[in-house]
């Protein structure tokens, strides 16, 4: 994590929300604070701040203040909809476009996916 060309930030908030989704915060769960975070992954508190006000912008974290950062409910549900609305546009989109370049049909697709999924 904090190494490619990402903004610092940016892999910050994405670590935070694989956290979320894979259930090590919970919600209503506190989060690290930011000087915690800063010190743990060696970067700038601002940096920190700048990644944590993204989640709470986007309604996954919330302040409570003079406590700290929590989960906010329902934000493991808010991020794995729109990682799946994502996933269709950069994924399943395209797939299914360059299959049908390919005449191959949904039928072989879906056999291929499942083939896939065997190995």
């Amino acid at each position: 994590m904090l190494d490619d060309g990402t903004p610092i930030f940016q892999q910050l908030a994405a670590q935070i929300e694989k956290d979320v989704l894979d259930g090590t915060y919970a919600d209503e769960a506190p989060v690290a604070s930011t000087t915690e975070l800063a010190a743990f992954y060696r970067i700038n508190p601002a940096t920190a701040g700048k990644a944590v006000n993204l989640l709470v912008d986007r309604g996954i974290l919330y302040k409570r203040r003079g406590v700290g950062m929590f989960v906010a409910t329902g934000a493991r549900e808010r991020l794995a909809e729109h990682r799946r609305a994502r996933f269709s546009d950069e994924y399943v989109r395209p797939l299914v476009s360059e299959a049908r370049a390919l005449g191959i049909d949904v039928a072989a697709l879906h056999h291929l996916i499942e083939q896939e999924d065997q190995s």
